[in-house]
């Protein structure tokens, strides 16, 4: 081959070697950039919360809904009634059936609202203090429930017991009750005029239900 025809062969191969470094240099042609996250900076597809780490609880609203209005809290319920905001009294007997039947009643002398909830403390006592009977039971068969009382206002337990002259058991005539509120520990006295109560504990033992509104009259 003569050196005419070997030089514009050489000049051709030249010329195309040049266009394909010039390409590859500004990245305008040859093979597709990479895209990994590491190349491009963006968080991988097979993250699990936003960049940074913070993942999104998805049981707190977005704010993207309408939302709800919260419930308004219930008003908080008055301190309880003690000793000293109240006075105890006796309401008379309501015989029927061989059963006595009195209204053990505490009336709210404070000029603040209180609540009571439970069962009074019931003791018979004599002229000294003392207890003369076993304690009452309770009635726990009833349901029990808050009772608020506004000034002046009362609550009362139910007092039940059979008449002791059926059951034939020991006696004996208190000279007061001793009523104690509930959850406190000093008591009322109250002038007992019911008569003779068993002071037996095996039959007509006094019964005393829990606290409701009124007066029992």
């Amino acid at each position: 081959m003569t050196l005419r025809r070997i030089l514009p062969a050489a000049l051709a191969c030249c010329a195309v070697l040049t266009a394909c470094t010039s390409h590859s240099a500004d990245g305008t042609s040859g093979g597709a950039p990479p895209t990994s996250a590491a190349a491009t900076g963006t968080p991988s597809a097979t993250a699990s919360g936003p960049a940074g780490g913070d993942t999104a609880d998805p049981s707190e609203p977005t704010g993207t809904g309408t939302g709800t209005a919260a419930a308004s809290p219930a008003a908080p319920a008055p301190k309880r009634c003690r000793t000293s905001d109240l006075k105890a009294s006796l309401g008379p007997d309501h015989p029927g059936a061989g059963q006595e039947n009195f209204a053990l009643v505490l009336t709210n002398r404070s000029p603040r609202t209180c609540s009571l909830y439970g069962f009074p403390g019931v003791a018979f006592v004599d002229g000294a203090g003392d207890a003369v009977t076993p304690d009452p039971e309770r009635a726990t068969d009833q349901p029990q429930q808050r009772v608020t009382l506004a000034p002046g206002a009362d609550a009362w337990s139910a007092l039940s017991y059979t008449d002791p002259a059926i059951t034939g058991v020991t006696t004996v005539t208190p000279q007061a009750l001793l009523v104690t509120p509930p959850d406190e520990t000093t008591s009322l006295s109250v002038p007992w005029t019911g008569g003779k109560v068993s002071n037996t504990g095996k039959a007509s033992v006094p019964r005393v239900s829990p606290l409701r509104p009124g007066s029992g009259a």
